[in-house]
């Protein structure tokens, strides 16, 4: 009872013929189905990318630990190093005020 017949098909198409014009209905398809190949292409590509990126995860394996201790020795004191840097140069924008503060210093 609440099913599409052929006449409703029959008046709906009639309708978007009235709306839209007839020579319009091509180009609108036309547009409609390059849109829709483009649509497919992209999540296809997507769904290629993704695939690449697990793959890639899985083939990716750490290196084994074969570095001989000098050169460990070597990282930790580099890591030493630019710790240090780093700290002298947290106290050196401590002690510097921000130039906003110094603009609300002269201000007041």
């Amino acid at each position: 009872m609440n099913a599409l017949q052929p006449w409703h098909i029959i008046i709906l198409v009639l309708v978007v013929v009235l709306l839209f014009g007839a020579k319009r209905l091509p180009d609108a398809a036309r547009s409609i189905g390059k849109s829709m190949k483009i649509f497919k292409a992209e999540t296809k590509d997507m769904a290629g990318d993704k695939a690449a990126e697990t793959e890639e995860v899985e083939t990716k394996q750490l290196p084994q630990a074969t570095t001989p201790a000098p050169a460990a020795n070597a990282q930790d004191k580099q890591v030493a190093d630019l710790q240090r840097q780093l700290d002298e140069l947290k106290k050196q924008q401590a002690a510097t005020p921000a130039p906003a503060e110094q603009a609300q210093k002269n201000a007041s």
